[in-house]
C-alpha cells in the first residue's frame, strides 16, 4: 500500500453536450484496500476529498484487494464521503463483492444500472457496467440492457473498469467514458504489456465524439511500488 496520497490534479475536458457544462466529477480508481491500509490513510483520503467543490464522485472498481470482512472499520470510513457512484473491478468481484456492497451502503452501486439526476435543468444520465471478469463469478454482465436502457438518451457518462469497454459506451451515446485498471502501468517498462491488452494506458483521450479518461488509481497490486505512474485522485470540470 503506499501511504503518500498524490495532490488533487484538476484536469478540464471539453465535450459536444453543453448540458454537462460545469459539472465538476472526482474520479477515483483501483484503491485496493487491504490489511495494510491505515486508518490515518483513509482519513487522510477523505480529507483530500472534503477539500474540493465537487457534484459527485465516481469510483471506478478496484475498491478492495482482501475479502472485506479484515477491513470493515476501513469501509465504513470511506463510506463517509457523499454522493458517489461506483462500479465493480476484477479485485472487488473476486474477493467479495455482495459484502462490499453491504458496507458501502451510502453509495450508489451501478453495475448495469443506470441512474438519472437533474443538472441546471438538464436531466443527466450515469450509467455503469460490470467488468468482464464477472463472468467467471456467473455475475451478470448486462451489455444488451445497459444499450437499451440508454437509447434515446443524451448527456450519458458511462464508468466500466477497463478501458476496453470503450467500445461498449460509443455504443451507448456516452460524452464521457471514466474507468481505471491499468494503473497508468504501475512501474516502466510493464506500461507496454498493459498496451498489448488495452486500447488506452492512462489520461485524456477522444474517440469521435466522445472523451475518454483512464485513471491510473490509487493503490498497487503485486508490489507495494509504482515507477513512471503515479497515483492520482483527479477532479474532472467539464466544459
Amino acid at each position: 500500500m503506499i501511504h503518500l496520497l498524490p495532490e488533487i490534479t484538476t484536469l478540464n475536458i471539453t465535450l459536444n453536450r453543453n448540458a454537462l457544462c460545469g459539472l465538476n466529477i472526482l474520479h477515483l480508481s483501483d484503491l485496493h484496500f487491504n490489511q495494510k491500509t491505515t486508518d490515518r490513510y483513509v482519513e487522510n483520503l477523505l480529507a483530500k476529498c472534503h477539500s474540493i467543490p465537487y457534484d459527485f464522485i465516481v469510483i471506478t472498481g478496484d475498491i478492495i484487494d482482501t475479502n472485506p470482512n479484515k477491513i470493515i472499520y476501513q469501509l465504513q470510513l470511506l463510506n463517509k464521503l457523499q454522493n458517489v457512484y461506483y462500479i465493480s473491478g476484477n479485485h472487488d468481484i473476486f474477493y467479495g463483492l455482495s459484502k462490499l456492497k453491504k458496507l458501502l451502503n451510502n453509495f450508489t452501486f451501478l453495475d448495469n444500472q443506470i441512474e438519472k439526476f437533474v443538472f441546471k435543468n438538464k436531466e443527466i444520465y450515469l450509467l455503469g457496467l460490470a467488468d468482464r471478469f464477472s463472468k467467471f463469478f456467473h455475475i451478470p454482465r448486462e451489455v444488451d440492457t445497459l444499450l437499451e436502457l440508454a437509447k434515446g438518451k443524451e448527456n450519458i457518462i458511462f464508468l466500466a473498469h477497463q478501458p476496453k469497454d470503450y467500445q461498449i459506451a460509443l455504443q451507448a451515446n456516452a460524452s464521457l467514458f471514466l474507468c481505471g485498471h491499468t494503473h497508468g502501468g504501475q512501474i516502466f517498462p510493464f506500461h507496454y504489456l498493459v498496451k498489448l491488452v488495452q486500447p488506452y494506458l492512462s489520461g485524456l483521450h477522444y474517440k469521435k465524439k466522445m472523451a475518454i479518461y483512464v485513471n491510473s488509481g490509487l493503490g498497487t497490486w503485486g508490489v507495494h511500488h509504482r515507477f513512471k505512474a503515479p497515483s492520482e485522485i483527479t477532479l474532472l470540470k467539464l466544459s
